[in-house]
């Protein structure tokens, strides 16, 4: 599993000319599946994302999680984050998780997500979006599952 996150002032995401979610402060995760993911990798990455300590204290120093900054979440769906491009310039998509899966696993990030009490909103599964962010910093932070587990 892949995220990339942005510390955003602002985000949201439409389909077809309507807002499917947006958000105030908080964060952007774009969500990458992989075929090998299971429910393990959705808890390992949950865990990182929730403790992140990418928010500004009072002296401004980057020591607060999502929870302790009172923001809210936009979670977006992206296969295109397990693009190969190392065979050619035509992007393989072979590492990742098949629609069917793939929906799975993201709806049970959004679920935990939801469940924990921060404020989630999100895309659509397997639609055509636009996202729309204010980066606040700017902050991006990748996480890969493969890396650490």
């Amino acid at each position: 599993m892949r995220l990339v996150i942005q510390r955003v002032k602002e985000s949201k995401v439409t389909v077809n000319g309507s807002t499917t979610g947006s958000i105030r402060s908080g964060l952007l995760v774009l969500i990458g599946i992989a075929r090998e993911d299971t429910r393990a990798e959705v808890d390992y990455m949950l865990d990182k994302l929730l403790r992140l300590r990418i928010f500004p204290d009072d002296a401004g120093k980057m020591n607060r999680n999502i929870g302790e900054s009172g923001g809210g979440m936009l979670l977006v769906s992206q296969f295109t984050l397990y693009g190969d491009t190392r065979g050619g310039r035509r992007p393989s998509y072979i590492e990742a998780a098949r629609p069917e899966e793939a929906s799975h696993l993201y709806d049970e990030f959004v679920r935990s997500v939801r469940a924990l009490g921060v404020p989630v909103e999100t895309g659509v599964f397997q639609a055509h979006m636009e996202v729309e962010l204010v980066n606040d910093g700017p902050v991006t932070i990748l996480l890969d599952s493969e890396k650490s587990i």
